[in-house]
């Protein structure tokens, strides 16, 4: 396996992309955490908090969060270069798309068969659309290009479109 086949992304749009997955995740996780603080300040000493087992899955649920908010940046990022897209217009698509594939699935099973109530779906599906559109508007904003004269020759068509395996 070759690292060259993965799309280049500006490593500043990564982290504003992890700081800003990771800040909606945070929103929907809030009343986990929230739960955990007031039962930090109720416990006895710090030392009896740290060794606890919420603290333990606390810190794993946040750092977890982290990693994958950092993973969907880059993929997201990346499909933004590998598509070549360029517009707001055009990055709301493809954040829907990835919404669509990923996330709208989950959102059917749990209305049709685990019979969650609409209040949890709407909540849950917002931020996910928060997460995945709103992730690739805010990265076309920033830019995720490497370079400042990528896709300047759009004569060539984007990026898929060219094949490695051919001559062009």
């Amino acid at each position: 396996m070759s690292l060259q086949y993965f799309p280049a992304v500006k490593p500043s749009a990564i982290a504003l992309g992890t700081v800003f997955n990771h800040a909606t995740e945070l929103a929907v996780m809030t009343p986990l955490f929230g739960a955990t603080y007031k039962r930090a300040k109720a416990a006895h000493s710090k030392e009896e908090f740290l060794k606890s087992q919420e603290a333990t899955s606390t810190a794993i649920a946040w750092g977890s969060a982290l990693v994958g908010s950092a993973l969907q940046s880059y993929g997201v990022g990346a499909l933004i270069n590998a598509t070549g897209t360029l517009s707001y217009k055009g990055s709301a698509y493809l954040g829907a798309l990835i919404f669509a594939a990923t996330s709208a699935p989950g959102f059917i099973n749990s209305l049709l068969v685990e019979k969650q109530t609409l209040e949890v779906i709407g909540v849950g599906a917002l931020a996910k659309l928060v997460e995945t559109v709103g992730l690739s508007v805010v990265l076309t904003w920033w830019g995720t290009r490497t370079g400042p004269l990528d896709y300047v020759n759009t004569s060539r068509g984007t990026p898929l479109s060219r094949n490695s395996f051919r001559a062009d």
